[in-house]
């Protein structure tokens, strides 16, 4: 079945042509060919669009009016599938991210500046918050997740590993004094991440093994940039991947502690997509930056 479209691109060329024949050859096929596409559109429209004689065709009144909707409707066509075909080759249009605040602050604001300045024609709606969303419901392109990953439809691309770090405020360490072991964390004040699940048992390597250590305190925040804040300001004890603390720690707001025992597994810095999305130029070159910028842990290199 020829679909409206194409019954469209050959009355339009038949009018244009002036005949079957010539319409015919322009496309490939016979003069009856066409001429039977152009009955049996009529046919579907109940009108008739052309009076044939044997010297001339000549359009009705409904015809000049299908064939003035046509031109508009192909050229629409044409435009749509031009601005396609750019997409394909130049990246641009809108991208949605998920992000969680602490990366999406210190990190990515600072870098975008440089990623628009490559691709002026791409534009970005972020979602930032440490709530978990559904990438396709919310129709989020680029998703930043970190740790283990859950959803399996999902496409999957690592952008760094995170490396977790304890430490606590020179202010909070001369009150209180250094935890020298990880059990010494129980007569301290610890500062916990609420959204994490398991947040208040944080893994140490003690005698080769890896073991849960419980710790508690006087605040848990779903905010890393808050427990930070407190934890600079004397409150408690922090542990927290090192893009978080890195510039705290260079400027001696805050000092490791206990990396005789810390837990050598990194946590993996995930760019999580809808199946699919990663083949769209506008992704994929965003993808491209996350790894170029991020993927050499540019936090670490300042220390």
């Amino acid at each position: 079945m020829v679909s409206p479209p194409n019954e469209m691109g050959v009355f339009q060329r038949v009018i244009e042509r002036g005949s079957f024949a010539a319409a015919a050859e322009d496309i490939g096929v016979s003069p009856s060919a066409v001429s039977k596409l152009i009955t049996r559109l009529e046919l579907r429209l109940g009108v008739r669009l052309i009076n044939r004689t044997t010297r001339r065709l000549a359009l009705t009144h409904e015809g000049e009016i299908y064939l003035d909707r046509a031109r508009d409707i192909l050229r629409a066509i044409e435009s749509a599938e031009a601005e396609i075909a750019v997409t394909r080759t130049s990246p641009r249009g809108q991208l949605r991210v998920h992000a969680f605040p602490t990366f999406a602050v210190d990190h990515l604001a600072p870098a975008l500046p440089d990623f628009l300045a490559r691709y002026p024609r791409i534009t970005f709606d972020f979602l930032v918050t440490n709530r978990s969303v559904d990438l396709i419901a919310d129709n989020i392109d680029v998703a930043l997740r970190v740790g283990r990953l859950d959803d399996s439809t999902l496409v999957a691309s690592k952008i760094v590993d995170l490396t977790q770090v304890v430490c606590a405020s020179p202010k909070y360490l001369a009150r209180y004094g250094r935890p020298n072991h990880p059990s010494d964390l129980a007569r301290h004040a610890c500062l916990i991440l609420s959204h994490f699940p398991g947040a208040n048992r944080w893994p140490f390597r003690i005698d080769g093994e890896l073991a849960q250590v419980e710790v508690k305190g006087p605040v848990a925040a779903d905010t890393a940039h808050m427990l930070l804040k407190l934890a600079i300001e004397g409150l408690g004890i922090i542990r927290f991947g090192d893009n978080v603390v890195a510039s705290a720690i260079q400027q001696g707001l805050l000092e490791p502690l206990l990396k005789d025992f810390q837990e050598p597994e990194s946590f993996p810095l995930w760019a999580m997509l809808p199946p699919g999305r990663q083949r769209t130029p506008k992704v994929r070159v965003f993808l491209d930056f996350l790894s170029e910028r991020f993927g050499p842990a540019p936090w670490r290199a300042k220390r």
